[in-house]
C-alpha cells in the first residue's frame, strides 16, 4: 500500500533529520510521565474502544493514527474496525461500496460528504481498511441535524420522519450540562469569545457524541477492537463520546489518545495531565496540513 502523501512524505523526512535532539513529538502517559511507542501500543491492542483526539490540521496526529492502525491491525487482524467523526451515518452505504470495490475514487468521492484535507489525512485511512478488508464505519449525525440542534435544540429532531432518526442516536438524548466540555463551549462566548455561542451549541455537540456513541456500540462485538478518530473535544478528559459509551457499557476497557500542542514539549504541561491515556505532545510551530 502507497502510504504516502504530501503531508506524510515530509514528516518522515524531518523525523529522520532530527529524531536525535528534535522530535516531531513526545509521548506522555495520562500521570506526565514520558512513556513509550511499544507501551502504547500494547495498551490499545488490549482495549475494546480506543480514541484517537486529533487536532485536524496537525500532520503528527494523521501519521500517527496510521502507524497505529497499522501496528495494531498486525496484532488484533480482522478484529479490528475503524471508524471516524469525519463520515457520517448517511454515507455509509456510499462507504461501503467503495471499501467493497465496487467502483473507484473518482466515482466515490464527489458522492461523500468528505471534508476538504480527506484527500491527505482520511483517503490513507480509507485505503487502509480497504487493503486490509477491515469494516470502517461511518460514526457521525449527518451535519444538518446538528445544525437544526443548534439552532432550535434537541426537540426540533421530534418533527423528523422515522427514516432521518435512523442516522441520529435514540431520542431523546441524555445530557449533561454540568460536564466540563460543554461548560467550556458555553464559556467561549464571553471575554472575547465567539459571538455566535448560544445555550444549543453544546446540544448540538451532544448529539454528535451520542450519535458516535451509539454507531460505535452498533458495530462493536465483544472480542473486537474498534479505533476511533475524532476531534479532540469530543474525547478529552474521558468526556463526549466516551461519556456516552459509559452510561451504555460502563465496564468497556476504553483507551484513549490526544494530541496537544506546547511551545516545549520537553514536559507535559499541567493543564493536560489526565485529559487522556496517552498524550501526543507536538512543538507548537509543527507544520499544518490546511
Amino acid at each position: 500500500m502507497n502510504k504516502t502523501g504530501p503531508g506524510l512524505i515530509f514528516l518522515s523526512l524531518f523525523l529522520l533529520a532530527f529524531k536525535a535532539d528534535k522530535p516531531a513529538y513526545i509521548l506522555y502517559n495520562s500521570e506526565g510521565k514520558q512513556t513509550s511507542y511499544k507501551k502504547l501500543i500494547k495498551a490499545v491492542s488490549e482495549a475494546d474502544i480506543v480514541f484517537y483526539g486529533e487536532l485536524h490540521n496537525d500532520p503528527v496526529s494523521h501519521w500517527l493514527e496510521l502507524e497505529i492502525s497499522m501496528d495494531l491491525h498486525g496484532i488484533r487482524r480482522e478484529n479490528l474496525i475503524l471508524g471516524a467523526e469525519m463520515f457520517e451515518r448517511d454515507d455509509q452505504l456510499l462507504l461501503n461500496e467503495y471499501l467493497d470495490k465496487l467502483y473507484e475514487s473518482a466515482k466515490f468521492e464527489p458522492e461523500a460528504k468528505l471534508w476538504n484535507n480527506y484527500k491527505t489525512d482520511y483517503k490513507p485511512l480509507l485505503e487502509f481498511a480497504k487493503e486490509k478488508n477491515l469494516r470502517f464505519i461511518a460514526t457521525n449525525i449527518p451535519r444538518r441535524y446538528a445544525s437544526m440542534v443548534n439552532r432550535s435544540g434537541f426537540e426540533i429532531l421530534d418533527s423528523l420522519s422515522d427514516e432521518a432518526k435512523k442516522y441520529i442516536a435514540p431520542l431523546p438524548p441524555l445530557y449533561d450540562a454540568e460536564l466540563k466540555a460543554y461548560k467550556d463551549m458555553l464559556n467561549m462566548g464571553g471575554g472575547g469569545g465567539m459571538a455566535h455561542v448560544n445555550e444549543n451549541l453544546p446540544k448540538a455537540q451532544a448529539i454528535k457524541d451520542a450519535t458516535m456513541a451509539y454507531s460505535i456500540l452498533e458495530h462493536w462485538e465483544e472480542g473486537k477492537t474498534f479505533i476511533h478518530f475524532n476531534g479532540s473535544y469530543h474525547s478529552r478528559n474521558f468526556e463526549g463520546i466516551i461519556w456516552y459509551l459509559r452510561q451504555e457499557k460502563p465496564d468497556l476497557r476504553i483507551v484513549s489518545i490526544e494530541t496537544v500542542l506546547q511551545e516545549d514539549i520537553s514536559e507535559l504541561e499541567d493543564q493536560y495531565l489526565g485529559i487522556a491515556s496517552f498524550i501526543v505532545a507536538v512543538p507548537e510551530n509543527m507544520t499544518k496540513t490546511y
